[in-house]
């Protein structure tokens, strides 16, 4: 973990915690983590504008949105986990398309888009992705979380099975803010896909200049893929959006996150339960739901809906849409949590593993 004041270290290192540490109830975790009552509804738009379907799939939740956004801050997570390859980024016609929903129910007063890029400058990313052009249509600001305050959170590491300190963006962490998280759909080299609960949890470990070298994202990575895929379960009810968006309009296969390939789909998935989001969307990607470790351990936990026969799915029918996605390369390495006993599974490091640059 890179170095930081020892004195704020100690301060903020009571506020952070360790999210939870074994599967409970979700009301025994915190009121305020989860509502009382979820709607486990799933919005399913198709169509040949991104913007559009993005802004269809939100308006079945107008109401419901709109009184859970109240007086607070507005977060659009982005997902642009480099700086520099458009196909690996969320889009800026979703982001329009979602700034055009927040403007139909008039909560468009106080949002901002925010990110931390797992390398290089998020203002770099800002600017190569076209979200300048936001800025000038809309009364919205673009934040570097990486600049912001952080406090201090624990995960557990495969080499030495001791907690790890990491800085965590206290914007996300703040209950008083409404996060949607607009994502992209695709397949990942660790966690076998990432969407919208993956899009807040790695946003969260903040860096210094300097990118990957300088950045504490590579602690919540756990140094193996069991260490990965429990650390996001752990980290989700502290680091989860309040509303999923995730863009299927052009997906990303094979090796992903950011060196994959195009999927031509035209989907989008939205929900105020991201775990039923995330579960329909690895539907669609053709993906068998129980080689997802994250997911499963999330949904065994209670933090959403899971059970895809639980979940209403609105619009368009699930079965009609499911495109199989190729997996990583490395998909056989990544299914070692599933087999936790065997030799293979005491350590199986990423080693020094970049951000998705050899991936």
């Amino acid at each position: 973990m890179n170095a930081f004041n020892r004195r704020n270290f100690l301060k903020t290192s009571m506020l952070g915690g360790f999210a939870a540490t074994c599967y409970k109830p979700v009301k025994a975790i915190s009121p305020w983590w989860y509502p009382e009552k979820m709607s486990s509804q799933v919005a399913l738009t198709t169509g040949d504008d991104r913007a559009d379907i993005a802004f269809r799939a939100l308006q079945p939740f107008s109401e419901e949105i709109k009184q859970n956004i109240g007086e607070r801050l507005v977060v659009l997570k982005p997902n642009n986990v480099l700086i520099d390859i458009p196909l690996c980024a969320t889009h800026v016609e979703t982001l329009e398309g979602t700034l055009e929903f927040l403007k139909s129910i008039d909560k468009l007063q106080n949002v901002i888009i925010a990110e931390s890029s797992a390398a290089g400058k998020t203002f770099d990313g800002f600017h190569n992705y076209e979200y300048d052009s936001l800025v000038s249509k809309y009364p919205v600001k673009l934040v570097d979380l990486d600049q912001e305050p952080f406090d201090i959170l624990y995960v557990f590491d495969e080499k030495d099975f001791r907690p790890h300190a990491c800085r965590m963006s206290r914007k996300l962490l703040d209950q008083d803010t409404y996060i949607i998280s607009v994502a992209r759909m695709k397949t990942h080299d660790r966690t076998v896909a990432t969407l919208s609960l993956k899009n807040i949890v790695f946003a969260a470990p903040l860096k210094d200049p300097g990118g990957w070298e300088n950045s504490d994202k590579p602690t919540v990575h756990g140094s193996g893929y069991r260490a990965i895929n429990f650390n996001m379960f752990a980290l989700a009810p502290r680091l989860h959006p309040q509303l999923a968006l995730i863009d299927g309009f052009e997906g990303m296969e094979g090796n992903g996150p950011a060196q994959g390939t195009s999927v031509d789909h035209r989907v989008c998935v939205v929900s105020p339960d991201w775990l039923a989001a995330d579960r329909v969307a690895i539907e669609l990607m053709g993906i068998d739901f129980k080689k997802v470790g994250w997911l499963n351990y999330c949904m065994d936990a209670g933090l959403g809906e899971g059970d895809l026969s639980k979940i209403e799915i609105i619009g368009e029918a699930l079965t009609d849409h499911i495109i199989p996605y190729k997996l990583h390369d490395k998909i056989n390495d990544q299914l070692i949590w599933m087999n936790p006993s065997s030799d293979q599974a005491h350590h199986t490091p990423m080693d020094n593993h970049k951000p998705y640059a050899q991936s």
